[in-house]
């Protein structure tokens, strides 16, 4: 099947955090889209699961892949390449949110949400921009926050890191603009995911209040008083990465029911 303005058939799409939450929504979308897709993640465990309820779907294959490891990043995205060929879309999706007042965020901490969320992406598209640039093509897509548009209590740490990712998608953006390649971001809002789940259980130890109560505050910010769903945040980023949206570049997409416009 030839690649159409609607289809990535042919193209080999590599996502970081690819096995759990808003990352294996992404590589669900990219794979019924036609994209050959390779998932990276630490847990080999939680890669197996995904590879397994993925793969009716299409060509999927996983890699080990810390991003905060540069040995082990160059090895995964090398054996992707042997296995699907060049990476023509990149979807940095791995990422952590620690929480802290500003008081008790101490180095540690910082310098863990600097690594992983904009230093990883960073380092995942160093190993793939040349090629994308050789080529002539390519999509980089940056999974965010609106962490990464506005501010946030107790956060400090990661929003900085995710306004780091927003800098570095623009900045990148204009640099590629006249040679094939688009970057851009996707800003979710509190989306129901593992790590939505882990800040609920510390509002409820925290505070006493319940799990019902703990998760209507943080769905309290969005408009529509709901959590995203995954799915939600994957469509959009399978629309980026889409021959068609060609003209889409250096944008931070919030995918937040109206949170922030």
């Amino acid at each position: 099947m030839t690649m159409t303005a609607s289809t990535l058939d042919g193209k080999h799409a590599f996502v970081t955090g690819g096995s759990k939450g808003i990352g294996l929504a992404i590589a669900a979308a990219l794979l019924d889209s036609g994209a050959c897709v390779t998932i990276g993640g630490r847990d080999e465990a939680s890669l197996q699961a995904a590879l397994a309820q993925l793969q009716s779907r299409g060509k999927i294959n996983y890699v080990l892949l810390d991003v905060t490891d540069s040995a082990q990043l160059v090895q995964a995205f090398a054996h992707a390449v042997v296995r699907f060929g060049r990476v023509d879309i990149l979807i940095n999706n791995a990422g952590q949110a620690g929480s802290a007042p500003f008081g008790k965020t101490d180095a540690a901490l910082w310098q863990r949400m600097l690594d992983v969320n904009l230093s990883g992406t960073f380092h995942c598209t160093q190993q793939v921009l040349p090629d994308m640039l050789q080529a002539g093509w390519g999509r980089i897509v940056n999974v965010a926050s609106t962490a990464g548009l506005t501010g946030y209590a107790y956060v400090a740490a990661y929003c900085a890191a995710k306004h780091g990712v927003i800098g570095l998608t623009r900045a990148l953006a204009l640099e590629v603009a006249t040679r094939g390649v688009t970057v851009n971001a996707v800003c979710p809002g509190y989306t129901e995911t593992d790590i939505v789940h882990d800040a609920i259980a510390n509002i409820v130890a925290k505070t006493g209040r319940s799990a019902e109560q703990a998760k209507a505050e943080l769905a309290a910010g969005n408009p529509q008083k709901r959590l995203v769903q995954p799915q939600e945040v994957a469509d959009a980023v399978r629309w980026l990465c889409m021959p068609a949206a060609s003209a889409m570049n250096g944008q931070a997409i919030a995918v937040a029911g109206g949170e922030l416009m």
